[in-house]
């Protein structure tokens, strides 16, 4: 698939329900909302809602922007990882490489090869969409858009940001993919972008 293909977006990338879902009988009424917090990366919202049985109370939730996963793969079929500090977690944690989707990105294709770039120092050949999912959606408005990059040189220089303590990592995919399968892999970005590659290519 070539990079003008499509970009992994979807009718329900953005914040709240879609026009049709509006209409469903579970659907809940916005009043009104605001941000009760706010730092870098993401904002804590707070809407007044109303229920289907029309009851008014608020519900609070993480409002970020779209981030881009990426699958990266090197011509000998190597898988390029991110080794990463989580602080909330408290260890350094094996996934893919990700970030956020910019403002001025001209599109999502481009945004998963920044990402790349910066956060490994690969250069992708191709990139294609997997697929978009919501990961958490009972209390935030994320949406990751998952790609397929092949072909991944370290040709370029890492960008990180003032908080990101990444070390890049090529490993055999064959021996990711059965450690995640296994279980010993936690982050869930990995897991999923994994599991995602291997039932598209069952």
């Amino acid at each position: 698939m070539s990079d003008d293909a499509d970009d992994g977006t979807d009718d329900e990338t953005g914040t709240g329900a879609g026009a049709t879902d509006r209409d469903d009988a579970l659907a809940w009424e916005t009043l009104e909302g605001d941000v009760d917090y706010s730092c870098p990366g993401f904002d804590v919202r707070r809407d007044d809602v109303r229920l289907p049985d029309g009851t008014e109370t608020d519900f609070h939730y993480v409002d970020e922007p779209p981030s881009v996963v990426v699958l990266a793969f090197t011509a000998d079929g190597d898988v390029v990882l991110v080794e990463e500090w989580r602080q909330a977690v408290g260890r350094v944690n094996r996934g893919l490489p990700a970030g956020t989707v910019e403002a001025d990105d001209a599109d999502l294709t481009a945004a998963a090869r920044r990402e790349l770039r910066e956060e490994t120092g690969h250069e992708a050949g191709t990139v294609e969409p997997l697929q978009a999912v919501e990961p958490a959606n009972g209390f935030a408005s994320s949406v990751h858009h998952y790609f397929l990059a092949r072909d991944c040189e370290p040709s370029a220089e890492t960008a990180l940001d003032f908080n990101e303590s990444i070390r890049p990592a090529t490993v055999d995919y064959g021996a990711f993919r059965d450690a995640v399968l296994a279980g010993e892999v936690r982050d869930g970005r990995a897991v999923l972008g994994v599991s995602l590659y291997e039932a598209r290519t069952e």
